[in-house]
């Protein structure tokens, strides 16, 4: 039962963070509510005050430019899905959307609320991470930006101070000779990974050599991570499918996920094994016809 809450929703930004900074640790914010009001229902959050931002305007936004593709905060998962800016290499993002719970939650469901919910199970977390994104932030006293990695710092726990805003994604220019995909592995679609792998791969041009690889992992430990260790075992390398394999056994090796009532701790690593050599190698695979 979800106990009794004064409510407020801002029309701007500056409106929004002075509510937060004045009710702090009292408040929560909520940009969506897909996740929120479940917490809320089952007793486990209990806010005095709760901070709707889901209708500040300008944080609702997909451009892009020479510095990349910028999305507000509370753009929708289904607006960033049906995006035509999607389809400028970043393909990737907007078919992990559609696999992203059910289109009523994409409807409503915004990219920062399911960012700063900071679920490990998270479907956009390792893709943006393999994007290389980063985030921007807002406060009364400023604001900041951090590599999207560097966000998530626990599990459901974000680096957010009790008055910061998440407001903005940023995502670099996609690379000449890049290929980026993401796999997720769940019993019942529209549910949450059990486990998630987002893999992209940039080629040195024309000879198969691997020039840089991001891969990230969801629902493999505390929070979405990067595999940096299997990154190491294909960067600077002609890339085969053996050298593949061998970067999914090592990320298997960085995984450390959780046993609960989806599956065991060791399912999940088989997992991590088998899901980051096939997304490797499909990823390989779009990078040379990029």
């Amino acid at each position: 039962m979800i106990r009794d809450f004064e409510y407020f929703a801002p029309k701007t930004l500056d409106e929004a963070l002075t509510l937060l900074d004045k009710y702090r640790d009292e408040c929560k914010v909520i940009a969506g509510g897909q996740s929120l009001i479940i917490l809320m229902r089952q007793g486990l959050v209990a806010p005095k005050y709760v901070i709707d931002i889901k209708r500040i305007s300008e944080l609702n936004y997909i451009s892009t430019g020479k510095d990349g593709v910028k999305i507000g905060a509370v753009t929708t998962h289904r607006a960033i899905e049906k995006s035509p800016v999607m389809k400028n290499g970043l393909s990737v993002l907007a078919d992990m959307e559609k696999r992203l719970s059910y289109i009523e939650t994409r409807n409503w469901g915004t990219i920062g609320g399911n960012l700063c919910n900071a679920d490990p199970a998270g479907d956009p977390a390792p893709v943006l991470m393999a994007l290389k994104a980063s985030v921007k932030t807002a406060s009364v006293s400023g604001g900041k930006e951090m590599p999207i990695e560097d966000f998530f710092v626990d599990f459901f726990k974000t680096a957010l101070e009790p008055t910061e805003l998440l407001t903005e994604i940023q995502i670099p220019p996609v690379p000449p000779h890049t290929g980026t995909v993401y796999k997720k592995f769940n019993i019942i679609e529209g549910h949450a990974a059990i486990v998630g792998v987002a893999f992209s791969i940039t080629l040195q041009s024309g000879d198969g050599v691997c020039d840089n690889v991001r891969i990230a992992l969801g629902a493999s430990a505390t929070t979405a991570i990067r595999a940096e260790k299997a990154e190491e075992v294909l960067r600077g390398k002609k890339v085969t499918d053996a050298l593949i394999k061998k970067a999914g056994q090592t990320a298997s090796g960085e995984a450390d996920p959780i046993s609960d009532i989806s599956a065991s701790d060791e399912y999940r690593r088989e997992l991590v094994r088998i899901m980051v050599a096939r997304a490797g190698n499909e990823a390989f695979a779009r990078a040379k016809q990029a």
